[in-house]
Parts: structure tokens; sequence; C-alpha cells
């Protein structure tokens, strides 16, 4: 095949796999098409890897790709596989790191290489090398927090200037590269030395109850960083989907942002979200146990109950329980629905992908738009390991830091109750004063033992 018909062949096969990236992220959009979209989406991806392989100009290097690629897949097979449905926020937080890594590594070569491109390629090359660097520090530490590994947010008097002082430099390294200075080692080393470091400094001071928005930021600066060293390239491929990232994880971190009341920046930068912060709730009453005998009862002859699934669901795995609960209730003619906030869990879609995982039929869950109005006629709520998104002091306390967030409004149910393991405070480290209130009980312990006991409960309510 001559180089005109192999060019024509591997950008056509690039626009192939554009479509069904985009094809798939549509309908990764819905439950129900989920996981096509994903095959969708894959599908692309192992067509542009292909033709990649098939037209590239054969070289020694031939057989380190083809290995590289092979043990990637295998790690991220295994993984995969392995990886814990609580644990699914860091493994997006450590593959998006790699992708921002492996879009800076695209930018070293080619600003090592500087003489070889024009003005315009290196300045891409700055650009994209920059945001992929920023992006995969920044996701590892990310990945540590959500992980336990770093446990405080470490915060010092003079943190901005100094991250700020980090930018102008990298700045000021980049622009050199830019405007025609040999490109010696030391130089473009210094320059993504300094965007590491500035990844790192940027990701510390952040509280882990806000790193689901950081982990989407990081994916967008991922997607435009690949997009940028796409036309480093010149590979249509990597441009769009790179594009296509960049876009959706812009708009995931807007709306995980409105959801929360708070702009970006104050995400970034007012050091909020720091889980063991000092209690600022307004919580009115003590805190009123229940057995789960009285409880299962209660429900058992409720005409609805809306369920309020959160974190603590899924460190318990307790989602196959609340099904089955659930079905209990159902066959005793309750109606029964699921509430899901946006940014319950600790990623966006966290909770759907549980109850999916659980069997629940879509039609039975409902966004936080469709559901809030249903709690007034509501017999029961039942909390499950949620807080500050069912968090009354959101409405009324405007000392709160929560104050304005969108919440699900669990405390106009006739009755609520709330599994919880203690009585301690939610991830934003505020009290929450809808334990307080008289019409809520707690039934403290695991969330899957509690359920198991609350579906014995049903059963011998008959």
């Amino acid at each position: 095949m001559n180089t005109l018909n192999a060019q024509t062949m591997t950008q056509l096969s690039y626009l192939v796999a554009a479509a069904l990236f985009i094809l798939g992220l549509k309908r990764m959009s819905s439950p129900v098409t989920a996981v096509s979209g994903v095959r969708w989406a894959g599908a692309g991806m192992v067509l542009a890897t292909l033709v990649t392989l098939a037209f590239m100009t054969p070289t020694l290097n031939m057989a380190l790709v083809v290995a590289a690629i092979l043990t990637g897949g295998a790690i991220a097979w295994v993984s995969g596989k392995r990886v814990a449905m609580t644990d699914m926020p860091q493994m997006i937080a450590l593959y998006n790191g790699m992708g921002g890594g492996a879009a800076a590594a695209i930018a070293a070569i080619a600003l090592y290489r500087g003489n070889e491109h024009s003005f315009a390629h290196l300045t891409l090359a700055i650009i994209g090398g920059f945001i992929g660097a920023v992006s995969f520090s920044g996701s590892l530490i990310a990945f540590a927090k959500l992980q336990g590994l770093i446990t405080k947010s470490v915060r010092f008097s003079g943190q901005k200037a100094m991250n700020l002082a980090i930018l102008v430099i990298v700045l000021i390294l980049g622009c050199t590269v830019i405007c025609g200075v040999k490109s010696e080692l030391p130089l473009v080393s210094l320059f993504f030395a300094f965007s590491l470091i500035l990844g790192v400094a940027m990701t510390l001071p952040i509280g882990g109850a806000d790193m689901p928005v950081v982990i989407s930021l990081y994916n967008a600066l991922t997607g435009l960083a690949v997009s940028f060293e796409g036309f480093v390239l010149d590979n249509a491929a990597m441009i769009i989907a790179g594009m296509v990232v960049g876009a959706a994880g812009t708009l995931l971190t807007q709306l995980m942002a409105k959801a929360m009341n708070r702009s970006l920046g104050n995400v970034l930068f007012a050091n909020f979200g720091e889980s063991s912060g000092a209690s600022t709730g307004t919580m009115a009453g003590s805190q009123k146990p229940i057995e789960a005998s009285d409880a299962g009862v209660m429900m058992a002859f409720s005409q609805k109950v809306i369920v309020v699934p959160g974190y603590g669901l899924a460190v318990a795995q307790g989602q196959h329980k609340v099904w089955e609960l659930c079905q209990l209730l159902i066959e005793h003619g309750v109606l029964v629905k699921f509430a899901i906030h946006p940014v319950a869990g600790r990623m966006p879609g966290h909770m759907n992908v549980l109850l999916a995982e659980a069997g629940v039929p879509y039609d039975l869950i409902s966004d936080l738009d469709e559901i809030n109005a249903e709690f007034d006629t509501a017999d029961v709520a039942l909390i499950i390991g949620a807080n500050d998104v069912v968090n009354p002091d959101a409405r009324t306390n405007k000392a709160s830091p929560i104050f304005g967030m969108p919440i699900l409004s669990a405390d106009k149910a006739k009755n609520v109750i709330v599994i919880k393991r203690g009585q301690g405070q939610g991830f934003s480290g505020i009290d929450n004063a809808l334990f307080g209130l008289d019409q809520t009980r707690m039934l403290y312990g695991d969330a899957q033992a509690a359920v198991g006991q609350l579906i014995q409960a049903v059963k011998a309510a008959g």
C-alpha cells in the first residue's frame, strides 16, 4: 500500500474511531445504555490503536510498544476486575493521572527535540505538557487522599503566594523554550519539574470532601492535554478524543460545583472540605436511637418510603440487602423510591451504579429535582450512609459552610430513619441538623447488618 493510501486509510479509521467515542459517550449518559456506551468507546480506542500500529513506520521499538500495550492492558484488566466499588473514585483518579502523564511524556519528547518543531508545535507542546504534568501529579495526590495514604490537608501561611510563584516560574521557563532558546535537557526538565510540583501544591490543601470535583477537573485537564499533543503529533484521533474528554470533564465539573452551590475557585482555593474540620452545625435536639424491629414495622405499614443511599452504603456493600428490603416492602404494598443526590458517594453516578449492580429498576431511581417534591408525602425517609446531602442547614443556616447547597428534602418526610455507624460528622466535618429533629430516629450499625435486621423485622410484621 503506497503512502497516500495509507494516510487516507489512517485518517478514515481515526474518523470512525472518533465517531465511536462520541456515540459511546452519548450512550453513557443513560444507565440503560451505559454498558453498551463503554463498549462502543472501547471499540473506538481499539480501532485507533490497531490502525496506528498497522501504518506506523517499522522501527526497532515496535516490540517495546506492543509489550507496553499488552502489559498495561493486562494490569488494567486485572485491577479493574478486582477493585471494589468503594475504591472506584481513586482508581479513576489514578488512571486519569496516567493519561495526563502520557500527554506530558509526549510533550517532553517534542520539547527535547525542539529544533525539529515549528514555533506553533512548540507552543502547543508546552501548553499540553504543562496541563498534563499538573493533572498527573495532582491526580496522584487525589488518589492518595481518597485511598487514605494522605489523611490531612497540608496548609500553611503564604501557600497561595507560593503556588503563584511556582506558576510564574513555569510560565517563564515555558516562554523561554518557545522563544527559541535551545531546549537543552536542564531547561525542559526544570519546566516539567515545576509543573509537577504545582500539581502537588494545588491539590494538597484541598479537603477530601472536594476530591470528586478535583478529580473531575483533572479529568478535563487530561483531555485538553491529550488534544494539544494530538496537534503536535498531527493525530486526528487524539485531537478529537481529547476534546471530547475535556468537554465532558468540564461540564461535569461545572455540574458538580453547581450541585454543591460553590464556584470552582472556591473549591480550589477556599480550603473547605477538610474531613476533620470543626463542627459548625446547628443540631438543636439530641440523636434518638431506634431498634431495627420498630423501624421495620414502621416501614412495613407505610404507604410510601423514599430511600436515600450514600457512601456508607457503598462501604458496607449493602446494596443487595437494600434491594431485598425494598422488594419486601413492595410486596407489602408500599410505594418505594430511591433518591440520588448529584454528589452522593465519591463521584457522580456512584450510587446509580451501586443500585444497578443490585438490580434496582431504573424507574425507581430519581434525582434531586425529580424526587424533592415527594418527601412531603413520604411516610418514611430511610437514609443509609448519607449525611451532608440531607443536612437542612444548607437551607436555613447562613453560617454553615454548606449553606445554599441543594439538598434532598428528607427532613420534610413524616418520619426519618438514619442508618449510621456512629454519631460522627459527615465528610465535610459538620454536624447534621437532620439528626436532631423530632421525627428522626437513628439506627446505629453497619449498613448491611442494619438492613438485614430491618428485613427480618418486615418479615415478622407479616
